[in-house]
């Protein structure tokens, strides 16, 4: 059972993850993905050009007005920007929370191998304590659930989430909040209405374990999809269907107490992601704070105006809190497509 000093804590670290006008910038990339985005520059993904990014993106100027808190990835949170200044310490100098991903990346699900778990259980409680003690306060534990041909199994939704109610009380009991995401992926042919469905009983399975786990809602941060047809889906929808039906879902599986939500951007663009969140606040009247801890959806056009150029710099940072400032907008309903052509970091 976590001390009711702990809980309070907690609640006001995630209440300052989802501070109104800001989110979370996720920079947790594996090795793999950040090749991936890498390659589409033409830049070796070596230790000295991921720092290189890496600093570019948090030492940006004017970066904390609008972004709140950084996911980070172990290599990252042990490295120094060039003037030796830890990663932790400078977005903490800049008044953003230095979080930490803490999973170990997904595995065929033996009994379906169509689904994936999510690896990281074992020596979880010494790598929070480690992580903590290199200036976390906050982690992120991603699971995944595709939609196909008989897809989800019950088994596998279960599975997961179980596993997240696992790390997220050994978070709790080490004092960083939870970030617990879910995320139905966007991947095939699915209908909105399918990925409603879906989302719906991940998160009533994700909830129910961790109230048996006893976490406190209000010490955690859900991270998760927003409800949306699937890439191939054909089906075209409007921001305002997105939101409506996101935030239906919401009002019908989460608890009034949780701290707030921030969504991922799961393979919308910029623009989308931007617009979607927007129409979630034009709806409003939900409990908890919407906001954003966007990767690609915040970071595609900062890389390719960065180039790994160190003169590209200055630029890329501009092009960065731009859109950190568009999506602050969208937190608080204020964004447009006016605002969009005509603002300047």
């Amino acid at each position: 059972m976590i001390n009711q000093a702990t809980i309070q804590e907690l609640k006001k670290i995630a209440g300052q993850m989802v501070e109104q006008g800001k989110g979370i910038l996720a920079a947790d990339e594996s090795f793999g993905t950040i090749e991936k985005r890498f390659n589409k520059i033409n830049l070796p993904s070596t230790e000295e050009n991921r720092c290189a990014y890496r600093e570019m993106l948090f030492a940006a100027s004017g970066i904390g007005e609008y972004i709140s808190g950084v996911i980070m990835f172990d290599e990252t949170i042990r490295q120094s920007t060039k003037n030796g200044l830890k990663f932790p310490s400078i977005l903490e100098k800049a008044g953003m929370l230095p979080g930490i991903k803490v999973d170990q990346g997904l595995q065929e699900m033996k009994e379906s191998q169509n689904e994936k778990i999510t690896t990281g259980l074992d020596g979880l409680i010494g790598r929070l304590k480690e992580y903590a003690a290199l200036g976390a306060k906050f982690a992120k534990w991603r699971a995944v659930i595709s939609i196909g041909e008989r897809l989800p199994t019950e088994s596998n939704i279960r599975r997961n989430a179980k596993d997240m109610a696992a790390y997220a009380i050994a978070c709790q009991e080490t004092g960083l909040v939870p970030m617990v995401e879910p995320e139905v992926l966007m991947d095939g042919s699915h209908t909105i209405e399918m990925c409603e469905e879906v989302s719906g009983r991940v998160l009533r399975a994700v909830f129910d374990e961790l109230q048996k786990c006893g976490v406190a809602f209000e010490g955690m941060i859900l991270k998760t999809n927003m409800v949306i047809p699937a890439k191939d889906s054909g089906q075209k929808t409007l921001p305002r269907q997105i939101a409506e039906a996101t935030t239906r879902l919401f009002k019908k599986v989460l608890p009034s107490n949780l701290s707030g939500v921030v969504f991922l951007s799961g393979g919308q663009s910029e623009i989308e992601a931007t617009e979607n969140l927007n129409a979630m606040h034009l709806i409003g009247d939900v409990p908890w704070q919407l906001s954003f801890s966007y990767g690609r959806a915040l970071q595609d056009s900062a890389l390719k105006t960065w180039s790994g150029k160190a003169e590209n710099t200055t630029a890329a940072q501009r092009v960065l809190v731009h859109r950190a400032k568009m999506n602050g907008l969208a937190t608080l309903g204020k964004y447009s497509p006016d605002i969009e052509k005509n603002s300047t970091a």
